[in-house]
């Protein structure tokens, strides 16, 4: 028998007694009950309280609200798996009958599913423990969404604390029809930086825009140059993408403000590229408020980053090998690079490999109802991550424990006599 089809066995063997129905009960819960970053109490609460009932040491607080559970089973590898738990500012629209009960707050992307995924492989797991050996680590991690989730959890001292891995595993809910496992070996998503400008303009009366400064015009000429950037600046071979996601300025109809926020998003996979546009950024940025004559020169400052995700080659062919064998050859494809990003590799210390993938999860129904002929065209017109209309299959519950479980033991060691 191959390493792959040995792996897979053990993980059916010791999930041979999961059902969906052990599951729905705490995704549902936490569906209902959305936490922003660095607010996931409640989140952070649950998944301390059955990490202990598995026999997990547990440490609540890391990094804020992150939760870390070591499960020590003997000699052997140290696998951390790691789960991230906040949710987003959306208003949610799915008319589930499990919907956000807090308003304008919902898990549009899916963290929901990571936490139930997290505490199903890790039940399973330490129920399983007599069939493997090393240290199991569980990571809940705060805040993915604002970026500063992982960096925290290692400032406060996540990989000083606890075992120092030897491998790090994690995935992510992705639109696609319910039932793949995309993986992509190397670079695997974007580099995102998150950038905050100030326009200082001169405020005054709507009637005298002759004595003011506005920058709201001046705001909306920064705009509309940015769009130049990766048009015109980047090359088409690689790739960049600038969005503008935040525009404020003004109290009143009649009042022209002192000041214009500008909140801007950049991701790039290649680190030549990312400083060129972000010196672009700051080219237009105070070139613009030069020509308008602004007072003072414009604060550009970059709030919060992710570097680039790049799996370790090897790991991930030999985890997807393990996939494969559970759910069937065609499962699982590369999708090549994306333009999302994640904090999720800050969490490996220098030199460890990691390892991260996709569950797909559009419901039967919502993906056949889509129009497009092919995969790209019905991934852009089905709801997906940070949709108010996000809503992934319950069908994907086991499988992703598996996908987790089965990654866990592709590294930590057999006990004598498992195959």
């Amino acid at each position: 028998m191959s390493e792959p089809a040995a792996t897979a066995r053990l993980t059916r063997d010791i999930t041979a007694g999961l059902k969906a129905d052990h599951l729905s009960d705490l995704y549902r819960d936490l569906h209902r009950h959305p936490e922003l970053a660095f607010q996931e109490h409640r989140t952070a609460a649950r998944l301390a309280a059955r990490l202990r009932a598995g026999g997990f040491e547990v440490t609540e607080g890391v990094g804020r609200t992150g939760v870390v559970g070591v499960l020590a089973n003997g000699d052997g590898p140290v696998v951390w798996l790691r789960g991230d738990m906040d949710a987003l500012p959306v208003r949610e629209a799915t008319g589930l009958e499990y919907a956000s009960v807090v308003d304008g707050v919902m898990h549009a992307c899916g963290h929901d599913l990571h936490v139930t995924w997290l505490i199903g492989a890790a039940e399973a797991l330490a129920a399983g423990r007599g069939t493997w050996s090393g240290t199991l680590v569980v990571v809940g991690q705060p805040a993915e969404e604002s970026g500063g989730g992982a960096a925290a959890m290692v400032a406060d001292g996540a990989h000083e604390r606890f075992p120092r891995p030897d491998v790090l595993f994690g995935q992510h809910a992705a639109p696609g029809p319910a039932g793949f496992y995309p993986h992509t070996p190397g670079l695997m998503m974007s580099a995102s930086d998150d950038i905050d400008v100030v326009v200082h303009g001169r405020g005054g009366h709507g009637s005298r825009p002759e004595s003011t400064v506005d920058p709201v015009v001046t705001g909306a000429y920064i705009v509309t140059r940015l769009q130049s950037v990766v048009s015109r600046e980047v090359a088409a071979a690689q790739s960049a993408v600038l969005t503008v996601g935040q525009f404020h300025a003004g109290t009143r109809h009649n009042v022209i403000p002192a000041e214009a926020h500008l909140a801007l998003n950049v991701r790039t996979q290649d680190p030549q590229v990312r400083e060129r546009v972000l010196a672009a950024v700051r080219r237009v940025v105070t070139g613009e408020c030069r020509a308008a004559g602004c007072p003072e020169p414009p604060e550009v400052t970059v709030v919060s980053s992710c570097p680039n995700t790049v799996n370790d080659a090897a790991l991930d062919r030999e985890v997807a090998a393990v996939h494969r064998e559970l759910f069937g050859t065609d499962t699982v494809f590369d999708f090549g690079p994306a333009t999302g990003s994640e904090d999720f590799s800050l969490l490996a210390p220098k030199g460890v490999p990691y390892d991260y993938w996709y569950v797909t999860t559009t419901p039967p129904g919502v993906w056949e109802a889509a129009p497009g002929d092919g995969l790209l065209e019905r991934l852009g017109n089905v709801p997906g991550n940070h949709s108010p209309l996000f809503a992934p299959d319950p069908s994907v519950l086991v499988p992703g424990v598996l996908t987790l479980v089965s990654a866990a033991l592709s590294r930590l060691g057999r006990e004598q006599g498992t195959p």
